[in-house]
This record gives structure tokens, C-alpha cells and sequence, in this order.
């Protein structure tokens, strides 16, 4: 084809050409190959151009992406430090109350330690003076028994005590307190072996006796004396009141004694006895009467002494002004003797074996 260009350049003519010819003016060159390169080119640009826009919107994406992410972030670390800071005041808040509470409860703590060991020492103090204060009560009741005894006259409430004190010793079987027991014992022993008058007894009888007073038959008086026989013969013959012969002799015996009644003999060593006027016989009763009452006084006084002289006195005149034959007077008279032999002054021992015990245990201890 004449009109196809040839796009390769035209060599140039080797220097050994013919002398040259005119030069003629170069052919148009073809712009296919450089608009082709241009479009290339520009093809090229226009798709970095894409890319570089594809990828800076990408890119500008993932920054706002990221921007977004970072004010999430941002806002959802405000929120934390927000709740956190909040967090923080309510564990302030409940630390200092549970310091607070931690001081209330150190405080009750160290509060009931102390209670705690004050009670410990009470309960130190009651173990060690259980023995200390039963060793003072027990002191304490001797004490009062003998203030009691030589009230009373009785050994009584002494012996009564020192039982008592030997018994709580012995329920609590401590092997020192066995000096105490002991001397307890020689005590016990120490009492009972004097005799002491038993007064509220000697009272009792003095009081017989002087109720039987008024009953008392007189020498001066002997129809008294037959008629306490006769009572005192009655239970016999009613016994035998179905024994016709038998009663017809009591009966025999009967009028046989009142007709030896009308005539009677007897001796009197003390006339003044058959002297005494009828109506003396009260103030003679009475004058007995008196005498064992101030017996009776004097015995509740301890005067001893006193005691003896009345009740010689009452025997006296019961020997003088009654008849001795009387059951009655007969009574009486025993009574009286044993009034005085046992109203006797004794002195009552005092338990100083156990007080001494006492003392020396509760100082050792």
C-alpha cells in the first residue's frame, strides 16, 4: 500500500553515497504512536487517579471509622471514669463507714475483752474465796453458837454447829482443810464430855412442881392424903366389882378403916406442922409456889447458887408442912433433887482447837 507510512525512521544514507541530492524536507511524522502512549498514560492516570480516590475514600472512611471508634472510646472511657470516679466515692464512702464500724467494733471487742477479764477475775476470785468465805461463815456460826450456848445454857446449838461445819467440810474434801475436821472433832468431844444443865428441862419440871402445889396433902390436913389413897385404890376394886365375896370383904375393909379413922395416933416430930391454922394452909402453898418460882428465875438467869438455896428451902418446908406418904409429895421431891443435882454451874469449853485451825488455814492460804 503506496499510503501505509512506515513507522520505522528512514536510515540514514551511508557517508560512500552519491553526492547528495537536494534535501528535501522530511516527511510528516505519524502521532498515532504518541497520542496511543499519551492515552496510555492517561488511562494510566486517570486509574491512579481512581485508585488514589477509591483508596483516599477508603482511607478518609476508616479515619472517620476510626475517629468514630476513638470518640466511642473516648465517650465509653468518660462513662468508666464517670462510673469509676462514682465506683471510687461509694468505696470511699464505704471504707470510712466501715472504718467506722471497724472502730465501733474494736472498740466493743477491746470493751468485752475487758469484761472478759474482769470476769475471769471474778470468777478467779469466787474460786479462790469459795473455800475462804465458807472458812469465815463457819468461824462466823461458832461464834454466834456459843454466844447462844451461854444464852441458853445448852451445848446444843455449839455442837449443832461444829456437825454442820464438819459435814460442808467434808463435802468438799480438800486434803488442808483435815486439821480443821480434826480439831472439829476434839471439840465435839471437848462439849459433850461436860455436863451442862438442860435448862428449858429444869424449867419444866420446876413449873410440875409448882402446879402440884395446890394438890400437895398437909400433916395438919390428913383427910387429903386418905382420899388420894382411896382414889388411887379405886382402879382395883372396880377391877374386881364382879367378885361378889371379894367386894363384900373390900367393903368390910372399908368401914373397918373409916372407923379407924375417927381414932388416930401418930407421931410428930415437928409440932409446929399440926399447929398450922386452916387458913394459913394457902399462904403456906403459895410461900412454896414462890420459892420455885424464884428457882425458875434464877435458873433462867444462870445464878446457880440462887437455885440451890430455893429448892433447899422448898424441900424444907415440903419436909416440914407435908405429909411424906403422899404420892404426890413423893413426886414432888424427886423432882426437886434432880433439880438440884443438875442445876449445877458448868463451864461451857470453848472450841478453840477449831478456831485456831481456822485462823491458821486462812492464813496459809
Amino acid at each position: 500500500m503506496k499510503d501505509t507510512v512506515s513507522d520505522t525512521p528512514s536510515t540514514p544514507a551511508p557517508a560512500s553515497s552519491p553526492p547528495a541530492v537536494p534535501e528535501r524536507a522530511p516527511p510528516p511524522v505519524s502521532a498515532t504512536p504518541s497520542r496511543s502512549l499519551w492515552w496510555v498514560a492517561v488511562v494510566g492516570l486517570l486509574l491512579l487517579a481512581v485508585v488514589a480516590l477509591v483508596m483516599a475514600y477508603q482511607t478518609q472512611q476508616q479515619l472517620r471509622d476510626l475517629e468514630r471508634e476513638l470518640v466511642a472510646r473516648q465517650q465509653t472511657s468518660q462513662d468508666l471514669a464517670t462510673e469509676a470516679r462514682t465506683l471510687a466515692r461509694q468505696a470511699q464512702d464505704v471504707v470510712r463507714e466501715s472504718a467506722a464500724k471497724t472502730a465501733v467494733l474494736e472498740t466493743r471487742l477491746a470493751e468485752v475483752a475487758l469484761q472478759r477479764d474482769q470476769l475471769d477475775d471474778v470468777l478467779q476470785a469466787l474460786s479462790r474465796s469459795r473455800e475462804e468465805n465458807m472458812l469465815i461463815e463457819i468461824e462466823a456460826g461458832i461464834r454466834v453458837a456459843l454466844q447462844q450456848a451461854g444464852l441458853t445454857g445448852s451445848a446444843e446449838p455449839l455442837v449443832s454447829v461444829l456437825r454442820s461445819a464438819d459435814e460442808r467440810l467434808q463435802r468438799l474434801n480438800q486434803p488442808r482443810l483435815e486439821r480443821v475436821r480434826r480439831a472439829i472433832a476434839q471439840d465435839i468431844e471437848r462439849v459433850r464430855a461436860v455436863a451442862i444443865a438442860d435448862v428449858p428441862l429444869l424449867v419444866a419440871r420446876l413449873d410440875e412442881a409448882a402446879r402440884l402445889a395446890d394438890e400437895l396433902p398437909l400433916l395438919s390436913s390428913p383427910g387429903m392424903a386418905v382420899a388420894e389413897r382411896a382414889a388411887a385404890d379405886a382402879p382395883e376394886a372396880a377391877a374386881s366389882a364382879q367378885d361378889w365375896p371379894q367386894r363384900s370383904r373390900d367393903l368390910v375393909a372399908h368401914v373397918w378403916q373409916e372407923l379407924r379413922s375417927l381414932v388416930r395416933v401418930t407421931r410428930i416430930d415437928r409440932p409446929e406442922a399440926m399447929l398450922i391454922a386452916p387458913e394459913q394452909t394457902f399462904f403456906l402453898r403459895e410461900n412454896l409456889k414462890l420459892r420455885l418460882l424464884n428457882a425458875r428465875l434464877a435458873l433462867l438467869s444462870r445464878q446457880f447458887d440462887t437455885v440451890q438455896a430455893d429448892v433447899r428451902q422448898a424441900q424444907q418446908a415440903l419436909e416440914r408442912y407435908f405429909d411424906p406418904r403422899s404420892r404426890r409429895v413423893m413426886q414432888v421431891a424427886d423432882t426437886l433433887r434432880q433439880v438440884q443435882a443438875q442445876a449445877r454451874a458448868s463451864q461451857l469449853p470453848r472450841p478453840d482447837e477449831t478456831l485456831s485451825a481456822l485462823q491458821a488455814v486462812a492464813a496459809g492460804r
